[in-house]
C-alpha cells in the first residue's frame, strides 16, 4: 500500500458511517450465537430489513478473518438493496459502500477502497458534508444494528432521531419499541407498552411486537389481553423463530412448561446451535422435576419414573448447552456449578443446621441468585428463607457432623481448575450437602471473578478477592471499547 493512499484513506475512513465506525463491540469479536440469530432472521424478515442484517454478518465475517465471505454478504446487501429501496438506492447503500471501503483497506486494495469513498463521497457532497450525512434511513440502520448487538440505549437514541425527522414513521416506531422493551426490565417500568401499541398500529403485521407486548401485559397482570395477543402472534406467524422464542418465555413465566417445551423445540428447528434455548428447555425440565418432587409422599412413587426421566433431560439438554460454546461469561462450566450448587443449598436450608451457618448459607444462596439473573425474586428468597423452620443443634454437633472447610482446602490446590467442584461432587455423593454447597461457591467464586459486577468476590475470602480485583484491574484495559477503528 503506498504510503500517500494509506495516509489519505486514515483520515477519510473513520469519517463514514458503517459498522466499522459504530464501535459496536467491546473487543475485536462477535459471539457465535449472534451470527447464527441473525442468520435465522434473515429468512423470515421483511424484505426491505435484509440488508441491514447483511451488512451486519459481512462485519461479523470480517471480525472472523474472513473478509472474502463478507464480500459476498455486501454484495447480498446491494442485491437487496436495488430490490426493495429502488427509490432510495443511493441513501441506503452509504454503509454498504463504506463497508465496502474498509475491508479493501484490511485487505490491502487501496484503489478499490478509495472508489467506494469515492461513491459516498459523490452522495454525500450533495448535501453540503463530503464523507456523511444526517437523515432519518442512516439513524435507522445504525438503530437496527445496535439494537442487534444489544445496544440497546444507543438504538433508542438512533430511533428517537429518525423519529424527529419522519414522525410516525413504521420502521423507526418499530426499532423504538423494542428497543425500550429491553430497556424496560426493571419491575414497575412500563414505559414501552405504548411504544408497542403505538408500533403495532403501525405494523399490524408484525407479530413479534404483540408477543413482547404480551410478556409485558403479563407482568402488569393482565392475562386475558395478553393470552389474546400469544394465540394471534402463533397463529399468524407459526414458524418464525423469534416470535416462538418469545412465546415459549411467555408460557414460561405463566407456568405452562409443556407448552414452553414444544415452542422452544420449534424454535430449536431452525436454530439448532442456540445454547439459549437448550437453556430454557433445561429449565422447564428442572422445574417439572422439582414439582413433581413436591407433591405429597404417598405419591412420589407413582411419580419416581417420571422424575428420572425428567432428571435425564435435564443433563442431557445441559450437555447441550455445554457443547454450543461459552455461555455468557465465556466459561461453559459454570452452569453446572450453578445448578450442582443451587440444588445443595435447597436441601441444606431444610436441614439441622446452626443459626449462624445459616445466615452464612442465605446471604451466598441469594448471590447466587443474583448472578443468575434472577435480581427481582432477591428479595422474595431471602423472605422465604426466614420462614423456614429450621432447628438451633449446637455447633458442636453440626461440626461433627460436618468436616471443616479448611479440611477440603488442604486436600486441593487453591486455583487449580475443577478443584472445588470435584470436592463438592465427592461431599455430595457422601450426603454432605451443606459442605458440598461451600465447595461450590468456592468453585463458582473464581469461575465468576472476571465478571463485570464483581460478584465472584461474593464467593470468596478477603485475600482471594484482592488478587482477583488485581488481575482484573490489569486486564481491564483490553476490553474496554475502541476510540478509533484499527487502521493498522
Amino acid at each position: 500500500m503506498s504510503e500517500i493512499t494509506k495516509n489519505s484513506l486514515k483520515k477519510i475512513l473513520p469519517q463514514l458511517k458503517c459498522h466499522f465506525t459504530w464501535n459496536l463491540f467491546k473487543e475485536e469479536s462477535a459471539s457465535g450465537y449472534l451470527e447464527d440469530r441473525v442468520c435465522n432472521q434473515i429468512e423470515f424478515l421483511n424484505a426491505e430489513f435484509k440488508a441491514t442484517m447483511y451488512n451486519l454478518l459481512a462485519y461479523i465475517k470480517h471480525l472472523d478473518g474472513q473478509n472474502k465471505a463478507a464480500l459476498e454478504y455486501l454484495q447480498k446487501a446491494e442485491e437487496a438493496i436495488q430490490e426493495n429501496h429502488d427509490d432510495q438506492t443511493e441513501i441506503r447503500s452509504l454503509v454498504t459502500w463504506g463497508n465496502y471501503a474498509w475491508i479493501y483497506y484490511h485487505m490491502d486494495q487501496p484503489e478499490i477502497a478509495q472508489t467506494y469513498v469515492n461513491k459516498v463521497k459523490d452522495i454525500c457532497t450533495k448535501f453540503s458534508n463530503p464523507y456523511s450525512i444526517e437523515c432519518p434511513e442512516l439513524d435507522c440502520e445504525e438503530g437496527w444494528t445496535r439494537l442487534q448487538c444489544g445496544k440497546n440505549d444507543r438504538a433508542k437514541w438512533c430511533f428517537q432521531k429518525a423519529l424527529e425527522e419522519k414522525p410516525n414513521h413504521p420502521e423507526s416506531s418499530t426499532g423504538l419499541a423494542i428497543a425500550m422493551y429491553h430497556l424496560d426490565k426493571k419491575p414497575g417500568k412500563n414505559f414501552s407498552v405504548d411504544a408497542l401499541k403505538q408500533a403495532i398500529d403501525l405494523n399490524t403485521k408484525n407479530q413479534y411486537l404483540k408477543v413482547l407486548l404480551a410478556l409485558k401485559l403479563q407482568k402488569m397482570n393482565e392475562q386475558n389481553e395478553a393470552d389474546k395477543l400469544v394465540d394471534e402472534a402463533l397463529e399468524k406467524a407459526p414458524y418464525q423463530t423469534d416470535v416462538l422464542h418469545k412465546a415459549a418465555y411467555f408460557y414460561e413465566k405463566k407456568g405452562n412448561l409443556d407448552k414452553a417445551i414444544e415452542l422452544f423445540l420449534r424454535a430449536l428447528e431452525s436454530t439448532p446451535n442456540n445454547r439459549y434455548l437448550y437453556y430454557h428447555i433445561m429449565w422447564c425440565y428442572k422445574e417439572m422435576a422439582t414439582q413433581m418432587q413436591n407433591i405429597e409422599k404417598s405419591k412420589v412413587s407413582e411419580y419416581r419414573q417420571k422424575i428420572e426421566e425428567l432428571r435425564k433431560l435435564v443433563k442431557d439438554h445441559m450437555d447441550k448447552v455445554l457443547e454450543k460454546g461459552p455461555g455468557p461469561l465465556g466459561i461453559p462450566s459454570d452452569l453446572i456449578k450453578y445448578l450442582e450448587a443451587e440444588e445443595c443449598y435447597q436441601k441444606v436450608f431444610c436441614k439441622e443446621i446452626s443459626e449462624a451457618e445459616r445466615e452464612h448459607l442465605q446471604s451466598h444462596y441469594c448471590s447466587l441468585q443474583e448472578y443468575q439473573g434472577k435480581s427481582e425474586d432477591i428479595s422474595a428468597v431471602r423472605t422465604g428463607l426466614e420462614s423456614f423452620c429450621l432447628s438451633k443443634k449446637s455447633t458442636e454437633k453440626e461440626e461433627m457432623k460436618h468436616p471443616s472447610q479448611n479440611t477440603a482446602e488442604s486436600l486441593l490446590q487453591q486455583n487449580a481448575p475443577n478443584s472445588w467442584y470435584l470436592q463438592g461432587l465427592n461431599h455430595k455423593q457422601q450426603g454432605d450437602l451443606q459442605q458440598a454447597a461451600k465447595c461450590y461457591e468456592k468453585e463458582l467464586g473464581h469461575l465468576l471473578r472476571d465478571a463485570p459486577s464483581g460478584i465472584g468476590r461474593v464467593f470468596l475470602s478477603e485475600s482471594e478477592s484482592e488478587d482477583d480485583s488485581e488481575e482484573m484491574f490489569q486486564g481491564a484495559g483490553s476490553s474496554s471499547p475502541r476510540e478509533h477503528p484499527d487502521l493498522n
